[in-house]
């Protein structure tokens, strides 16, 4: 018998809805499905490819408001989050991905060598194994999904088997829309077991991964059996600079916003905050002074700004380190208090080491750090100084200061004068521990893809000029044996 799941909402506790959760057999089963329906997907064309997306789009702003309460249910964010970005961005990643799929180019035709012409094919990859996060599960599986498929490739997908039902939900929107049986499966299970299974399974082309560095490492460990292609975006420890020509009122309005959004669970929310000291106690208290007025509350509450973390049990990591932190020698001026169940006061330390945990580890909670540098060359390589390379942004009314940052500060993203913002046509993703690969964008498209270099001959002799490096002798000449 199948293993019943129940999914939760975090803030309340109650069961939103009791699920089968799928074993190694149903991945066999999935995967097999997906290898009979991969090639008919793969010979449409990419216009109907494209219509297909684009009615998921049309359908999924249809019933976005059903889709935003499904995911504040399950998640526990604020339905304002839900419904002004979750599901306007899934929106927009369909319609975007509709119209990429009729545009993914190769090199150009060319003649590089006398004898021939060249030119460049992008295929698809066959079946890809994803698998999302708990974060954001409608955004993280359409980033996954809709790239995979417009390029024509069958996709076998593994929502967090706590935050599934809005991937299930756009699943059906996918069949309703044409898409072919078979081309696109969820499979709700444990990461240990389908999770593992899909990644190390041999009948699958490419793995994309989104979660923690730790577990990102094991994924790409099992699809280096095959070997296979692996796409990660793992954890960040987004640094955000603040230098001492700053719009400050902007600088603080933006810390907080870019800390808070999804509660801190966020690879790129802005956790640790470097201030150049002539701006450094202001910001920490305009930090502060803001925080004072978040409201904290009922997730289904349009007014809340900060609704409930995942559970009751990752409030108490977050609080954990929090906790070390302060008892390491940092000073909360807001928040960092015990939590109430899932939900956790949005908090502000000071005074922590650069090398603390809280400093270098993700917390994936409403957590900001905020330490001091003193000048240009401290402040970046303060912001280089972690693991992680997800995301960063920089704070200055000078360009050169602005361009200085954007070079050199080791990130997939670094924005300016901003944090956070993301849109279909820019990619996503990082270096170092963060991962490798992009989502959203045409560089995205291209990662479910593979290059196939076409060469053909257009002298029409029989005989090459390069055939002499192997032999010389003419067709009539008895041979050496």
């Amino acid at each position: 018998m199948p293993e019943r799941f129940p999914v939760t909402n975090p803030a309340t506790g109650e069961v939103v809805r009791h699920l089968d959760l799928a074993d190694a057999s149903d991945v066999d089963a999935a995967v097999g499905a997906a290898r009979a329906a991969a090639p008919g997907w793969a010979s449409v064309s990419p216009a109907e490819r494209g219509a297909v997306l684009a009615r998921v789009a049309t359908l999924l702003d249809e019933r976005s408001e059903d889709f935003a309460g499904t995911e504040t249910l399950q998640c526990g964010k604020p339905i304002r989050l839900s419904r002004e970005f979750d599901v306007p961005g899934t929106v927009d990643n369909a319609a975007f991905f509709g119209a990429a799929a009729r545009m993914l180019e190769g090199k150009a035709s060319g003649e590089y060598s006398p004898e021939h012409t060249s030119s460049i094919r992008r295929e698809p990859l066959g079946v890809v194994g994803s698998i999302a996060p708990w974060n954001y599960p409608l955004n993280m599986a359409g980033w996954k999904v809709f790239p995979a498929l417009a390029a024509g490739n069958a996709v076998v997908i593994k929502p967090a088997e706590i935050t599934p039902l809005t991937t299930i939900m756009l699943a059906e929107v996918f069949a309703e829309a044409g898409l072919p049986d078979g081309v696109l499966t969820v499979l709700v299970g444990r990461g240990p077991v389908v999770g593992a299974a899909l990644a190390g399974h041999p009948g699958i082309d490419m793995v994309s991964f989104t979660g923690s560095t730790a577990v990102g490492r094991q994924v790409a460990e099992l699809a280096a059996s095959g070997p296979r292609r692996v796409h990660l975006e793992l954890g960040g420890k987004a640094p955000f600079v603040v230098f001492d020509d700053a719009d400050l009122e902007a600088a603080v309005h933006g810390a907080v916003a870019g800390a808070l959004i999804n509660g801190g669970q966020d690879c790129t929310a802005a956790t640790r905050a470097y201030v150049q000291r002539p701006l450094y106690e202001r910001f920490v208290e305009g930090v502060a002074d803001l925080l004072g007025q978040v409201r904290v509350g009922d997730p289904s509450d349009p007014a809340t700004d900060v609704g409930s973390l995942i559970s009751a049990t990752h409030a108490e990591r977050v609080h954990g380190f929090v906790t070390r932190a302060v008892q390491a020698g940092a000073k909360a001026m807001r928040g960092g208090t015990a939590p109430d169940g899932a939900f956790y006061r949005p908090t502000l330390l000071v005074g922590a080491a650069q090398q603390s945990e809280i400093v270098q580890d993700e917390v994936f909670g409403p957590v900001l750090v905020v330490l001091p540098f003193d000048d240009d060359d401290e402040g970046i390589a303060l912001a280089n100084d972690t693991r992680f390379g997800l995301a960063a942004s920089a704070w200055t009314r000078d360009v050169y200061r602005a361009g200085r940052a954007s070079r050199e500060i080791a990130a997939g993203c670094v924005w300016i004068n901003d944090h956070i913002p993301i849109i279909s046509e820019m990619p996503h993703g990082g270096i170092k521990a963060s991962g490798y690969g992009k989502d959203m964008s045409m560089y995205s498209l291209e990662e479910y893809t593979s290059v196939k270099h076409v060469m053909s001959e257009i002298t029409g002799k029989a005989r090459k000029d390069w055939h002499r490096t192997v032999f010389t002798g003419d067709r009539g000449e008895q041979g050496n044996g």
